[in-house]
């Protein structure tokens, strides 16, 4: 086990009392913390963060919820014989930003749930067409997975956002790597190809616009080609 860095016990309190961090943990946290300060200082999101002392058998290494009016950050490493799968093929040298970008994206999410937007569509957009299947469920299910798959490609846009803002020159490999990533999931509910496709080089997020409305503008015009 290791000790928590002083600058992660300052921002994260409810750490101070727990069990110490291994060293996975710590890496992972120490490589978030811009993004972490960020959310918590100049945004003044409701974010707080869990480390799960076992990973269940489905766990992500990072995920993201909203309970009682709080975004709930879960680190799932303990356990977790597959938690840096994502990562298999970077460098050790190289980890560290993609591990930033991931949280960029779970704070992309935790904006949509704090601003009641999670699951809608922007002003003016509705979506069109009809859907048929053979069961009521089957229909809602298909909902979900076309309102999961826009929260992605969201998530995805902050993450761009943040890198092209924070770290421009490692621009490109974070979005290789994304696009690597979100290949397998071709067709399904983390398919954000129509939005990553729009962002394929930084210029996107040049404007003086803040960093959350340049993504929202970049995003809408991705749903244009979805809804």
């Amino acid at each position: 086990m290791f000790k928590s860095p002083l600058s992660l016990l300052l921002l994260l309190p409810g750490l101070a009392g727990a069990a110490q961090l291994t060293e996975l943990e710590t890496r992972w946290l120490t490589a978030g913390l811009p993004v972490l300060s960020y959310a918590k200082q100049e945004l003044g999101l409701p974010l707080d963060i869990t480390v799960q002392p076992q990973a269940g058998p489905n766990d992500v290494p990072l995920a993201l919820g909203y309970e009682d009016g709080r975004c709930k950050l879960v680190l799932s490493l303990r356990g977790n014989p597959a938690a840096e799968s994502v990562l298999d093929g970077v460098p050790d040298s190289r980890r560290a930003i993609l591990i930033e970008a991931m949280t960029a994206h779970e704070i992309g999410h935790c904006w949509r749930y704090v601003h009641h937007q999670w699951h809608e569509l922007p002003a003016g957009f509705v979506e069109l067409g009809q859907q048929r299947a053979s069961s009521a469920d089957l229909l809602e299910q298909a909902r979900v997975q076309r309102a999961t798959q826009r929260e992605e490609g969201y998530a995805d846009l902050l993450a761009l956002s943040w890198t092209a803002r924070n770290h421009p020159a490692q621009y490109g490999q974070v979005y290789r790597w994304m696009r690597q990533v979100r290949q397998p999931a071709a067709g399904g509910s983390h398919d954000t190809t129509a939005w990553l496709q729009l962002a394929a080089d930084r210029v996107v997020f040049s404007s003086s616009a803040p960093m959350f409305e340049q993504v929202s503008m970049l995003w809408s015009k991705g749903l244009l080609g979805r809804d």
